[in-house]
């Protein structure tokens, strides 16, 4: 259970000679956020302006200089809850007093910035597309339990290094991966499922400030229509329908096919158009006392007057001044995006293959074939190559896998 009385929050900054301070008591509207449609953290604060043995404030804390925000929830110990750079830098001067206001973003906000044309051939794996961006860019990474499916030939643009990310991700959800994000921390970025924390916080009327709720169809779709090639008129041929909560009306969605996509692929990337794009969006925001852990992707449950179930943090706002913050949240089917945990499974577990890459062996750099979706069994896991640590048998005819398989490639 978390102390709210026993909320502690601290500020450390390093400076460009990589001298640590501790600025908590200079510290004024600290804040930190994360957004739906972004993949690094936001954090803000004002400083009071004084002059230390150092130097005025705004001479120590310079542009590109590192600031850490670390918090207790009075029941673990001090943990580091934001990480960020200086990237706005903005001293004023007032008859009141000096003060100091940063704007900060952490290792991925370079991605956030950052436009590039990236080309991937037709069989390249979610897993290296997206490792191979972070190596490129000279991002540290953690741990990969993403997925890892076979994509058709992928062409960007010009285009900013989060989208792309966020599209892989998509791409990989329609052919039935499940939901990922992006996550840093400490230094390193993760790619992580949705709902991967350990402990699932439980908010109701009686702990929270408000829960305000949240049912519409405005944006549903009820049809998505599977368009093949031109037939050389300029006509294209509609290959499949597939209908979803028609008694709401027809409200379609196009799909076209790429030129190195299969039926079957495209019929599953329409499908899952169907199932994110058409149920009713059910939402919630939660305003509460802080819980400074919580992060955008995880799961937590509420239980309010009209609606009681699980939820996906999709944004949070944590404000440190009054102990507050401020979750959006979208309505979860099941725990955890419904999957196990990679690690909770065991040898001889029957489990459901998503589609992909097998290989020879489990080492980096082993040699890989196309493997079609279907039931498997485990029949080894880590592998002593670790690259590709899981070793699954077809039990169907769907399937053809029978080899070493990659984290986040099962359900």
């Amino acid at each position: 259970m978390v102390e709210l009385s026993q909320i502690r929050y601290q500020v450390v900054a390093v400076d460009e000679k990589g001298v640590r301070y501790d600025i908590t008591d200079e510290v004024q509207n600290l804040g930190w956020e994360e957004n739906e449609k972004e993949i690094s953290v936001r954090s803000s604060f004002t400083v009071r302006n004084d002059k230390t043995l150092k130097g005025y404030l705004s001479a120590i804390l310079k542009p590109g200089c590192f600031v850490g925000i670390i918090a207790s929830d009075g029941n673990s110990l001090d943990e580091e809850v934001a990480r960020g750079y200086i990237e706005t830098w903005n001293p004023v001067e007032a008859n009141g007093g000096d003060t100091l206001k940063c704007t900060c973003y952490d290792e991925l906000y370079k991605l956030q910035k950052s436009q590039d044309s990236r080309y991937y051939p037709s069989g390249t794996g979610t897993k290296s597309a997206i490792q191979g961006l972070f190596s490129d860019w000279g991002i540290r990474q953690g741990a990969y339990r993403g997925p890892n499916v076979s994509h058709g030939k992928l062409v960007y643009n010009n285009q900013y290094l989060s989208d792309i990310l966020l599209d892989l991700l998509d791409q990989a959800a329609k052919k039935g991966s499940g939901r990922y994000l992006i996550r840093a921390e400490r230094g390193s970025v993760s790619v992580l499922p949705r709902g991967s924390n350990g402990v699932v916080y439980v908010f109701r009327a009686d702990n929270t400030e408000s829960i305000s709720q949240s049912v519409s169809t405005a944006d549903l779709i009820t049809r998505v229509k599977v368009i093949g090639k031109s037939n050389g008129k300029g006509q294209q041929s509609v290959e499949v329908t597939l209908n979803g909560k028609t008694e709401f009306g027809i409200r379609q969605r196009v799909y076209t096919r790429g030129t190195d996509e299969s039926l079957e692929d495209a019929k599953a990337a329409a499908q899952e158009i169907l199932e994110k794009e058409g149920k009713i969006e059910k939402s919630m925001v939660v305003q509460s006392p802080d819980v400074p852990s919580i992060r955008k992707g995880d799961l937590v449950y509420v239980i309010g007057s009209l609606l009681e179930g699980y939820y996906f943090v999709r944004s949070i706002q944590h404000n440190a001044d009054s102990a507050s913050m401020s979750m959006d949240l979208e309505a979860a089917k099941k725990q955890a995006e419904g999957k196990q945990r990679t690690e909770d499974y065991q040898v001889g577990d029957v489990v459901q293959f998503r589609g992909g890459t097998h290989y020879i062996s489990s080492y980096p750099g082993s040699k890989g074939y196309a493997a079609r979706a279907g039931k498997a069994k485990i029949t080894k896991k880590d592998g002593a190559g670790k690259a590709h640590p899981w070793h699954l048998i077809h039990v169907d005819n769907k399937s053809n896998v029978y080899g070493w398989v990659d984290d986040g490639t099962f359900d």
